[in-house]
């Protein structure tokens, strides 16, 4: 559901009904939509309509927007034109909602090779080096963790060298790819919130105390160690670190950039259109739709040889109908096409000759054929 927001899911499933409602009143209206295919000249119209077409019009839409058919295709010009534009709207829907889902599942899945320490020293894609000289190199250097110590001989073993002989070097060298700086994390955070091309990647590899170095004696060691552990109590040291690492003016939008690389649900803004252009379109339809209302009205008035207006109200007052019967009134008329006779052609019988003259069977009666090409004739010759 993530790719769509929460207003164009309603949205999708109001113009669902709404669409499906309207196909079916300008079924009903249009007298496209009532010919009893693939018999159109039935003198008895089928209970299709008042069973199945209520569920077909909503099946109709419902396969066009899953992109599967129907079997109902619409015949009236009205009921096509909501269909056109119904296609039309799915389109952009799905490949929207497709494009979208695609971008969401690819940001879920992205994600950063190196998590920690263990995973630099299982790989060797990737360099990694620290301070030449400083206490990250010592504490590698001297370090009886089996990782670490693998880290180390990785270091020391790269050629040309992986350790830099400033902080300013490290850092550009990791800005140029492929590197990995390992520093204190003090100036480590210092530089990550002002530099948003830079992160940090892990915990803490070893845990360091900062302290003030007095003569052995001194009257000031406990004096310094209560204030130091006072202001950490009434939260002074935390507002001090922030006054100064975080609230400078020169700390990168890191949460903006964030937001901004995950991939968003499309709202109103993204495919509003779309739905504009869909209710453009059930406009012209039902403008469509009166007209061959008004249409089929005055063919059937001219038909039945009453006025405009009976005939009009006939088809409204049945189409109107919730619980419409079986047959419709409207489709009593009979189609000349389908007028058909099962009366054979009988011949007259034959009128009695003249006198004196002679009668002149036709050759198929004399041969004993069924079949009668004509009249009887009189030959008229040696008549008197």
């Amino acid at each position: 559901m993530n790719p769509l927001a929460v207003e164009i899911w309603l949205y999708v499933m109001a113009a669902y009904m709404v669409v499906s409602f309207t196909m079916f009143v300008m079924a009903r209206f249009s007298q496209y939509e009532w010919n009893n295919q693939p018999h159109p000249c039935a003198s008895t119209i089928t209970t299709w309509w008042r069973t199945s077409q209520r569920q077909q019009r909503f099946w109709f839409i419902t396969g066009t927007l899953l992109r599967q058919g129907s079997g109902l295709n619409p015949k009236a010009a009205s009921t096509r034109i909501v269909g056109s534009i119904w296609w039309f709207f799915t389109l952009i829907i799905i490949s929207s909602y497709t494009a979208n889902l695609a971008a969401f599942l690819t940001v879920e899945r992205t994600s950063t090779p190196i998590e920690s320490a263990a995973d630099l020293a299982k790989q060797e894609d990737i360099e990694y080096g620290t301070l030449e000289g400083g206490s990250t190199m010592t504490f590698f250097r001297d370090s009886k963790i089996e990782t670490y110590q693998k880290m180390w001989k990785f270091m020391e073993s790269r050629k040309p060298s992986v350790f830099v002989p400033n902080y300013e070097e490290g850092v550009q060298r990791v800005l140029k790819g492929n590197y990995a700086f390992l520093m204190e994390s003090t100036l480590l955070d210092y530089i990550v919130q002002r530099n948003c091309n830079l992160t940090q990647v892990g915990g803490l590899l070893d845990s360091k105390g900062y302290g003030i170095a007095m003569p052995v004696g001194s009257p000031w060691r406990d004096k310094i160690s209560l204030a130091i552990l006072d202001l950490q109590e009434k939260g002074v040291i935390q507002m001090l670190y922030n006054k100064w690492w975080k609230d400078t003016g020169d700390v990168c939008s890191r949460d903006e950039k964030k937001k901004d690389s995950k991939a968003s649900p499309l709202g109103i803004a993204n495919i509003g259109g779309v739905f504009v252009v869909l209710l453009c379109g059930l406009s012209l339809a039902i403008v469509v739709a009166m007209l061959e209302f008004c249409w089929n009205s005055r063919k059937n008035a001219q038909t039945d040889r009453q006025s405009l207006c009976s005939e009009m109200a006939n088809e409204l007052r049945f189409a109107v109908r919730c619980h419409a019967p079986p047959r419709r009134p409207a489709l009593k008329r009979s189609c000349s096409r389908c007028q058909t006779t099962s009366a054979t052609y009988v011949p007259p019988p034959p009128r009695a000759p003249p006198n004196g003259c002679e009668l002149n069977l036709p050759r198929s009666v004399e041969n004993g054929a069924a079949r009668h090409r004509g009249s009887f004739g009189y030959d008229v010759n040696d008549c008197a």
